[in-house]
């Protein structure tokens, strides 16, 4: 099939029948029994509520709303409709136009309203190209970003959507804390959908031109997830994320896996479903137990596209994550180190490898940090280094990061980083994130 045939204009009579040469739904996600097929209501007459709204299953009804909606999009152009065709056109018109109808159940003046939101909402990151850099929207290499908060796309589902990983379960927020701001969190979000997510659904779409599902399939993963942990700012964290989404890229939730749910959150899911609607509600499936979960995981993702920390051969998530690092960087490691008077961090570095240290902070009190060698004291390779935050206490204030060592650290050599408070005995430093990178 051409991509020429996915993207062309639709009729009336196709909207609500299918057009020729395009599959009649979207490749079904697998349903958990292999023995109910996910579009089982099609015999019937009935649309399965996975492929209500969709291309080839609208009514009368909602094609008139369709079509006012196109006409609509093509007289205002501009912000307006680079909004709508966010991923591109090659999304294909009618199955981009319904993503956004189905967000707002056709009702045509709440999809407009929607769309002027959304417009606004991204007007000052289309102003910045929508960050290229992630290095310059969070502030911090994003390997130091996800070591805090592991997340990544790995290959494609059955269905041909990209598959994301993410962990909050071990979210650090203190650590985020230390190397990021909240606007700095929006804005490598931006970064993400517009510069990474968009270039696999288009090399994808490239690929395979019949492919036309622009969703993803998502696995978040609640392992180690506590009650202390869903404080205000990890709430903040996460719906900073999510509120782009909501308006922005509506309808790109094909299948949610929530595992590894700790018993509280399961109790809270079970409240939360019966808000929902059916439709999104049959989107999520919360599974704990692991035998379970691989099972569902493997229905959804060939094996060689799936992690082998998820059940399948592919490279596991950690190696990946370890893998993403800068230009020429062998191996990074990032600790977290509480200072109350002192605290420090060691790290070994190979024959032939060179060190670099930086440290992020927003603690207020001053501290010194020296570099020696743990096995040899009197060795110093940086000493008495002093390192204050000297900016805001707010949310959006970029915190204070130094670099420790003037000139890269030459390997044999077990390194220890030593933080040394200048406040008072009864004081606490506070946090002060160690970013370590051997070259």
């Amino acid at each position: 099939m051409s991509t020429a045939t996915v993207s062309g204009v639709w009729t009336s009579e196709e909207l609500m029948k299918g057009k020729a040469g395009v599959p009649l739904s979207p490749p079904p996600t697998p349903s958990k029994s292999s023995k109910k097929s996910a579009r089982k209501l099609a015999a019937s007459g009935k649309v399965d509520p996975m492929d209500w709204g969709t291309p080839g299953h609208l009514t009368e009804e909602e094609v008139a709303t369709f079509m006012k909606f196109r006409d609509e999009v093509e007289k205002r152009g501009g912000e307006f409709k680079s909004t709508v065709y966010s991923f591109g056109d090659m999304e294909g018109e009618a199955f981009c136009l319904t993503r956004w109808l189905r967000a707002r159940k056709f009702k045509y003046d709440e999809v407009i309203a929607m769309i002027e939101e959304a417009t606004e909402v991204r007007s000052s990151a289309r102003e910045q190209d929508f960050y290229p850099d992630p290095v310059q929207a969070l502030g911090c290499e994003p390997s130091v970003f996800m070591a805090q908060y592991p997340q990544l796309y790995h290959g494609h589902a059955k269905n041909g959507c990209p598959v994301f990983i993410s962990k909050p379960g071990v979210l650090n927020v203190d650590g985020m804390e230390c190397i990021t701001t909240l606007d700095g969190i929006l804005k490598f979000h931006w970064h993400v959908m517009m510069h990474d997510y968009t270039g696999r659904l288009k090399k994808h779409k490239e690929a395979n031109p019949d492919f036309v599902n622009f969703q993803c399939v998502t696995v978040i993963d609640l392992e180690h997830l506590s009650t202390s942990q869903l404080n205000q700012r990890a709430l903040s964290i996460l719906k900073t994320q999510t509120a782009i989404d909501s308006v922005c890229f509506p309808e790109t939730m094909n299948k949610t896996l929530v595992i590894n749910a700790p018993r509280f959150f399961s109790l809270t899911w079970n409240i939360i479903k019966g808000w929902i609607d059916p439709r999104t509600a049959g989107k999520i499936e919360l599974i704990s137990n692991r035998k379970n979960w691989e099972a569902r995981l493997r229905e959804l993702v060939d094996v060689d596209q799936l992690p082998s920390d998820y059940g399948g051969k592919g490279i596991a998530t950690t190696e990946t994550l370890a893998s993403d690092v800068p230009e020429g960087v062998l191996k990074q490691k990032h600790e977290l180190v509480h200072v109350r008077t002192s605290g420090s961090s060691s790290v070994e570095v190979p024959k032939g490898g060179s060190l670099h240290v930086t440290v992020f902070t927003r603690s207020q009190t001053e501290v010194t940090i020296s570099i020696v060698d743990e096995t040899n004291k009197s060795k110093v390779y940086a000493e008495g280094v002093s390192v204050k935050h000297t900016g805001g206490s707010g949310d959006n204030d970029n915190p204070t990061s130094v670099v420790i060592t003037k000139e890269h650290i030459q390997g044999p050599v077990n390194a220890k980083i030593k933080i040394q408070s200048k406040g008072g005995r009864f004081s606490t430093a506070g946090n002060y994130m160690v970013a370590c990178n051997i070259y």
